[in-house]
């Protein structure tokens, strides 16, 4: 019978146990259903007061409590504003609360002209409340109204030292009002607290950008790159860091990568176009600029100069001489250069005696050219702009003229001439050739040259 005892110790012991669950569960939905009736209870005895009374204090005080704790935000709200239309909230505690809570539940439900309005009276009857400080600090914000949200928030600051969004929201407060030292500080703050903050790094950021401190700047630029909130963004200011740096390589990838990213706002997504458009015409890729400008202008026709810019380069990326003219390195200009001056003159023989370069805005050509009719020397200056070209540069061309003594002077732009360099030159040797004519002289050049060189006796 001895190993019948520890059974008979288990079987008592389980019953035990269930006798006490039931026990307790019993208890428990007494309880809870007690909490529930005691619910019904204050809902129906506040009705009936206000049934007889809509303005019982006493009533919306317990409904606006209830309501208030169960998060019920739209009861919340209609009922403290009841309280508060009423005078029914009497004395200042009373008053502050109802308030805040009326001004709190609005917030919640999106209401911030409302919740501004009771936030804003909560404080008129008390200074030091933080949550009052605080929200109405956002609030402030929102409305732009960065100086009063500085305030606010130093305020709520003094309660709560250390609160990473009270940081946070004065940080991007002081960078909307150009402040990026006092910005850079509370920042930095909110980021040691909230390190998954992307946002305010991204504006963090930016202040170093504003500052001038390029490097930490693209630091962060560049580790937020693949962020996919903050990610398109930042690539748009890498790259324009590294374009400013003239390290076009780089700045095309960043732009590249930017319009990869998904979701991006418009503006950025035509500033990333706009961006990798005008580096690609800095490095001479025409062909892939030219089909960015143009998605830019079938979104928005009016997007900076990308007009003009199309109907530009669309000329120049037809014409592979006027790309060399305006664009190409400097030998290879010259090269184009040289080619001008033998066609210039049809069956004329042509000795190029001196070049020289300024800073690859221009050449002078110097030549001896020999016709059947006549010979003399002839000074060739080609100007690298598609701009107007004043009277000063026509003077000093005629000067340098007197110089080296030639006989005549040609002076050749892909731009145009104003009406004073036209009148300077009236009475004296100096032809002056703009872009339409330049335009023509470009297209058959290459030609002329090779029909000159086959004119040409072949030495033995």
């Amino acid at each position: 019978m001895d190993f019948m005892i520890p059974v008979m110790i288990a079987v008592v012991a389980l019953v035990i146990g269930i006798f006490i669950f039931m026990i307790m569960s019993g208890r428990s939905r007494g309880e809870g259903g007690g909490r529930a009736k005691g619910r019904d209870a204050i809902i129906k005895k506040a009705n009936k007061r206000l049934e007889s009374n809509p303005r019982d204090s006493e009533a919306l005080h317990e409904l606006g409590d209830l309501y208030f704790r169960e998060e019920d935000w739209g009861q919340t709200m209609k009922t403290y504003a009841t309280l508060i239309e009423s005078g029914g909230a009497r004395g200042p505690e009373a008053e502050f609360e109802a308030n805040y809570r009326y001004g709190l539940a609005a917030l919640k439900l999106g209401h911030t002209d409302e919740a501004y309005k009771g936030f804003s009276i909560a404080r008129g009857l008390n200074h030091d409340s933080f949550d009052i400080n605080y929200n109405l600090g956002v609030l402030e914000f929102q409305r732009k109204n960065y100086e009063k949200t500085i305030q606010l928030l130093n305020q709520a600051r003094i309660e709560d030292p250390e609160n990473a969004a009270v940081l946070r929201t004065l940080g991007h407060s002081y960078f909307r009002l150009k402040k990026s030292k006092e910005a850079m500080t509370f920042i930095r703050q909110a980021i040691d607290l909230a390190p998954d903050d992307k946002e305010s790094l991204y504006t963090l950021a930016e202040c170093y950008y504003e500052a001038k401190q390029t490097e930490q700047a693209q630091r962060i630029f560049t580790h937020l790159r693949g962020d996919p909130q903050m990610g398109a963004s930042a690539c748009l200011i890498s790259g324009t860091i590294n374009a400013e740096a003239r390290q076009y390589d780089k700045a095309i990838a960043d732009f590249e990568l930017g319009l990869r990213h998904g979701n991006i706002k418009a503006d950025v997504r035509l500033e990333l176009k706009y961006c990798l458009a005008t580096v690609l015409l800095k490095q001479n890729d025409i062909g892939r600029a030219l089909g960015y400008l143009k998605e830019i202008q079938l979104e928005n026709p009016n997007y900076k100069d990308v007009s003009p810019l199309i109907g530009r380069y669309q000329e120049l990326n037809a014409n592979k001489n006027l790309q060399i003219f305006l664009m190409a390195p400097s030998g290879d200009f010259v090269a184009l250069c040289r080619k001008l001056v033998i066609a210039y003159f049809p069956k004329a023989k042509v000795k190029i005696t001196n070049i020289s370069v300024n800073k690859n805005e221009s050449a002078d050509i110097l030549a001896e050219v020999d016709t059947p009719k006549w010979s003399d020397v002839i000074m060739f200056r080609f100007i690298r702009t598609s701009g107007s070209i004043g009277e000063l540069v026509v003077r000093d061309f005629h000067s340098h003229l007197k110089e080296v003594k030639a006989g005549k002077g040609i002076c050749i732009t892909m731009g145009s001439f104003t009406e004073k360099a036209k009148r300077y030159t009236e009475a004296r040797l100096i032809d002056l050739i703009e872009k339409d004519r330049l335009t023509a002289m470009l297209n058959t050049v290459d030609a002329k040259v090779a029909a000159t060189r086959e004119m040409s006796p072949v030495k033995k």
